[in-house]
């Protein structure tokens, strides 16, 4: 009869893999990012604005799970570059709208084709069958 295993070290090579990719994928994304200067968090913010259209920061700030201080520190530094405008919300004269600006568009647009363009060359080596494997698997363990 044999003893059933842990799989304590098959699972710490897992994780410790799993990490070492997702670190290096950051890194990738982060030097995508310099010819904008933007951070990732100010590049994720502008792709909750082009999704959602203008919101409160607090919106913005649950869609990036962050604080709401946070959220208010990355709009400051994205209005400050005219990537966002700030107004008055018509429904509520105490509360503010976060919109992207025109600049703000043309930049997410750029942004995003640099991200996707990235990420073919992260996940170029890999043939169809294993993109849609890990996909699959990314995707279950996201849920």
């Amino acid at each position: 009869m044999t003893e059933p295993t842990t799989g304590s070290a098959d699972d710490e090579s897992l994780a410790e893999t799993f990490w070492a990719v997702a670190s290096r994928l950051r890194r990738q994304i982060r030097e995508s990012l310099a010819p904008w200067a933007v951070t990732p968090s100010q590049s994720r913010a502008l792709g909750v604005l082009v999704r959602h259209g203008e919101v409160r920061p607090g919106v913005l700030a649950e869609q990036l799970r962050i604080a709401p201080r946070s959220a208010t520190e990355v709009i400051d530094d994205l209005q400050a570059r005219g990537l966002v405008t700030r107004r008055p919300d018509p429904a509520d004269r105490r509360a503010t709208l976060v919109a992207l600006t025109e600049q703000g568009h043309r930049v997410s647009a750029d942004i995003r084709a640099a991200r996707r363009a990235e990420a073919d060359r992260f996940f170029g080596h890999l043939d169809d069958a294993d993109r849609a494997e890990l996909t699959r698997i990314l995707r279950t363990l996201r849920a």
